[in-house]
């Protein structure tokens, strides 16, 4: 019968491992702390840009129920609108990392971060909004109130845009914090 080794006695001998490595590499403990908080950042941006390209998809598809109900004269507003998000996806999606490890071109202290993390719950929220508006109008087909619903999404992608572009402005140190 073969005994397996306790997953904590595991665990504690790769802790064992990790302090020891860090005992003999001055730094090592706050380069990993600082590549887990790029990790993070990268996660963050990652979903955004997902959630993004999700009410594009929605957008989309308001396009093309739109077209089916003759609703011709918007269409023009709906493909820019559309544009508007593929920009936004790719400016989130390819922006620059919030953190990186031994010699960044963009450093952050860790002190800054709650910081920062306001701005990206106030993203997640942002995106979340346009993942509704996108739904709403969907459901707008064959109403007269699309040309609305369109201009509404158009200001959240723009808010949305200028929201990230002052968050990029903090981590470069351009922008004035609180």
């Amino acid at each position: 019968m073969l005994i397996m080794p306790d997953l904590r006695d595991r665990v504690e001998e790769e802790r064992g491992l990790l302090k020891r490595i860090q005992l003999h590499v001055p730094g090592f403990a706050g380069y990993r702390r600082r590549e887990d908080i790029r990790t993070a950042d990268n996660m963050l941006r990652r979903q955004l840009a997902e959630m993004i390209e999700e009410a594009r998809r929605g957008v989309e598809d308001a396009r093309k129920a739109l077209a089916e109900n003759y609703q011709m004269a918007v269409l023009d507003d709906v493909g820019g609108l559309i544009h508007s998000f593929q920009s936004l996806e790719g400016k989130v999606r390819h922006a620059e990392g919030g953190y990186s490890g031994i010699s960044p071109a963009i450093r952050i202290v860790e002190d800054e971060l709650n910081y920062l993390y306001e701005y990206d719950l106030s993203m997640l929220d942002a995106v979340a909004t346009m993942g509704e508006e996108a739904d709403a109008l969907k459901s707008a087909v064959g109403g007269d109130d699309v040309p609305e619903k369109i201009s509404k999404l158009l200001s959240l992608v723009n808010d949305f845009e200028d929201a990230f572009k002052k968050r990029m402005r903090a981590i470069t140190k351009t922008e004035v914090s609180k």
